[in-house]
């Protein structure tokens, strides 16, 4: 039995549905970074800590009725309550209010100092690893004589210059953090700089400037996401360490380090007064460990799938 078929040429509408049917969603790298960072339940658990913790250091104590640096002498050295859920210091104040307000110090200090690192740290590494040959050797030199000097000396030494004080630590921190990313990105930037999208660039006539700053320094965007992410809780405990030997932020001005400096002197007796600022830094530094661990899986190209 034969059978007759009937065989006509699709149109031009009908082929270009089929193959779109035919083909996978295409998928940026942003996109599928953020779908594998989704997968990762601790770096999102370290978000979101990170998150709240910012949104409750901003909001509650600007709607509290109570400020850090109000005292209440009849009410000194509590253990803590529903009324004072930290409970409060030798001068009667509320130390959740304290713990909150230095939660924007410390916070601020390390957003900052990070974001001075990112402008310094990208444009010296930058223009390192783009230029090359002998202005390389120069930079790159001046970066190894100031990295050979411990970090935190030489954060004290700034400190001992400028006098304790918050802005005084937003400029010795940003001054001394750079050195870290200059090497990161100037190692990013040579590796990319003789690919062929960046040879076709210069082909077409583009300036320096233009390459550095539109191809090599958005290419490099991964690294430099994952090191600043690094470098924020380092400066947060480099903030507390110095303001618990005194050299950080000046009374009635609470940091973490300042509280648990306070702290530290009535362990035996109260011993919450150390505790829960002691706790704060530590949920945060690990929280800022797990998104940065995430962060820099997901962000990594042999990831991808």
């Amino acid at each position: 039995m034969n059978k007759e078929y009937d065989f006509s040429p699709l149109s031009k509408s009908e082929m270009a549905m089929a193959v779109e049917s035919e083909q996978a969603p295409s998928m940026g790298y942003w996109q599928d970074a953020w779908i594998r960072l989704k997968k990762d339940k601790a770096a999102m658990l370290g978000m979101g800590f990170i998150v709240l913790m910012m949104v409750a250091a901003i909001f509650i104590p600007m709607f509290s009725s109570i400020s850090y640096e109000d005292q209440d002498f009849a009410r000194t050295n509590m253990a803590p309550t529903m009324e004072h859920l930290f409970g409060t210091d030798n001068l009667g104040r509320d130390m959740f209010i304290r713990v909150l307000y230095g939660a924007r110090i410390s916070l601020s200090i390390g957003v900052v100092a990070s974001l001075i690192n990112l402008f310094i740290g990208v444009l010296y590494g930058g223009i390192s690893g783009f230029v090359g040959g002998r202005t390389d050797r120069i930079m790159m030199n001046i970066v190894d004589i100031l990295y050979s000097v411990p970090t935190l000396l030489y954060v004290i030494l700034l400190m001992v210059v400028f006098k304790p004080g918050l802005l005084n630590i937003y400029i010795a921190l940003g001054i001394s953090y750079w050195l870290q990313m200059a090497r990161i990105v100037r190692g990013e930037v040579l590796k990319i700089k003789e690919q062929e999208f960046v040879l076709a660039s210069r082909s077409m006539g583009a300036s320096p400037a233009r390459i550095l700053l539109k191809h090599l320094i958005p290419n490099s965007l991964g690294v430099i996401i994952v090191s600043l992410s690094l470098s924020i809780p380092d400066a947060i405990f480099t903030e507390a360490f110095l303001s618990f030997i005194g050299l950080g932020v000046s009374a009635p001005m609470a940091s973490w380090g300042v509280l648990c400096s306070d702290g530290i002197n009535t362990l035996g007796a109260y011993p919450f007064q150390l505790f829960f600022p002691a706790v704060a830094i530590s949920l945060t530094m690990l929280a800022f460990n797990f998104f940065s661990d995430g962060l820099r899986d997901a962000l990594d190209p042999k990831m991808r799938r």
